[in-house]
């Protein structure tokens, strides 16, 4: 009896063995020929078609603080009178979290259509079983929808993930950028904090707006067969803990309300909150979550590449291969590149990989300032000359060129683009400028550099190197 049991163990666990052999293969394997732009991409893009002499019907405005991107989209929120649509790769039920909850679900009471997009890996960590998400997807007036669902059976499509960040209010305004749906990103709420930027834009009524191209391509991203919905079930809602859930947030509704009346009392003022531009465009990779043509990446180095003055990328960190670095090289010492150092990054895969390939990096000719502000840096952001501005959520790593769905919005607004040099240059105070792979050539006045132990040293230098091989994933 116990060697038929030790042989029933044993084959359970080779046979667990070849299951996950299966998964990581099968996930990793499509991922590892990265494709090429097509000669269709190359033909159909013009960098002029981001560029008018015009007014257009948008006007926009730079967000920069973490308070005042929740308090906008709360407003946005509590004011909307048909529509909600919110996209977001990271949606937690922290203190931030629960504030969005509580205004969409107050939204829903109200009768306003709410849909709320999720990636498929970030939905089962933080969604999935959490009550107060059920109280959402279980109102009539909710919609949530799930973008590639975690499917271990289906491995060739774990690695796709859903990166994009926007709330759009009826067809009056949207809010899009890199923040993540939690207070790492928005509020002052005690805790780990990230820096990161926001364009709010408002459309005054004609149809060309942007706003229309953001929609577009929301219910073209979610009419995919790997979208599906999130316990749409009305059923739900009678489960005594999602009611108590639903309770909850309807009292935080209140007690927001109660806190801050000047979010409820009267709507955003767009008008007066916001400046001119000349057009907006949206530049997105393909929505499939399989290995991606590099749309997103080819169209923003071509527009890069038209600047006459300066080119200035802000980036949370970089992780480039050749024929990326390729098309840094091509801005060369027209531009200036922003990250975080070693030190202040939160991620640390990225900065094993800058460790190893800064050498590489430098050879591009582009400036290098490594940002050492204390607190992690998170924004994506380029402007070109004095009236071009880009932002949303695209980083300078493989994952975004090659697997993430990634939007960025080009704005041709000399104030815009006023804005956004103003914000960046402020963290660039804070910034390192790269002399050699071990110098500085300029160092903040008063900037006492953060320590990077021997042993941390020793661990990114190892992880560099174990990463080698898998560094197209990052």
């Amino acid at each position: 009896m116990k060697k038929k049991m030790r042989h029933s163990v044993l084959i359970i666990i080779i046979l667990l063995v070849i299951f996950l052999l299966y998964v990581l293969i099968g996930s990793i394997i499509p991922f590892t020929t990265q494709p090429e732009v097509s000669s269709a991409t190359a033909e159909s893009f013009r960098a002029s078609d981001y560029y008018s002499d015009g007014i257009g019907p948008d006007r926009a405005r730079v967000v920069d603080d973490n308070q005042e991107a929740l308090d906008i989209r709360m407003q946005m929120i509590m004011h909307a009178e048909k529509q909600v649509i919110l996209s977001t790769f990271d949606f937690r039920s922290d203190e931030a979290g629960m504030d969005i909850l509580a205004v969409l679900l107050d939204a829903a009471d109200r009768g306003v259509s709410v849909e709320i997009f999720l990636d498929g890996f970030n939905s089962v960590v933080q969604a999935e079983g959490n009550p107060y998400f059920y109280a959402l997807s279980s109102h009539p007036n909710v919609k949530i929808i799930i973008y590639n669902q975690i499917n271990p059976l289906k491995p060739w499509s774990l690695m796709g993930r859903m990166h994009d960040k926007y709330v759009i209010v009826d067809d009056t305004a949207y809010i899009l950028g890199g923040r993540n749906t939690f207070g790492y990103f928005l509020g002052s709420y005690d805790g780990q904090k990230n820096y990161d930027r926001d364009v709010l834009v408002y459309n005054t009524g004609p149809a060309d707006s942007s706003l229309y191209q953001l929609k577009a391509y929301y219910e073209k991203i979610t009419a995919l067969d790997c979208c599906h919905l999130f316990h749409d079930r009305e059923c739900l809602g009678e489960k005594q803990r999602v009611k108590a859930a639903a309770q909850e947030l309807r009292e935080h509704f209140q007690g927001i309300v109660k806190n801050t009346p000047e979010l409820s009392e009267s709507p955003y003022n767009y008008q007066d909150n916001t400046v001119a531009t000349h057009t907006i465009g949206l530049i997105s990779n393909p929505t499939a979550p399989i290995a991606k043509e590099p749309v997103a990446f080819y169209q923003l180095m071509q527009l890069c590449q038209q600047t006459k003055k300066q080119v200035v990328i802000h980036t949370p960190y970089v992780i480039s291969n050749e024929w990326m670095n390729q098309a840094f090289s091509e801005i060369g010492a027209k531009g200036i590149m922003m990250f975080n150092s070693t030190a202040n990054n939160g991620n640390p895969f990225a900065s094993a990989d800058y460790v190893k390939h800064k050498k590489e990096l430098m050879a591009t000719g582009l400036e290098l300032h490594e940002y050492e502000g204390g607190v992690s840096y998170h924004g994506k952001s380029i402007t070109i000359d004095d009236d071009l501005s880009i932002i949303g959520s695209f980083n300078m790593d493989m994952r975004s060129v090659y697997i993430d769905t990634e939007l960025m919005l080009v704005v041709h607004s000399e104030e815009v683009t006023q804005q956004l040099a103003a914000s960046m240059n402020h963290f660039d105070q804070d910034a390192l400028i790269v002399e050699t792979e071990d110098t500085y050539r300029s160092i903040p006045e008063g900037k006492e550099l953060q320590n990077v132990s021997f042993s941390k040293k020793c661990f990114q230098l190892l992880l560099g190197w174990v990463l080698e091989l898998g560094r197209f994933l990052l």
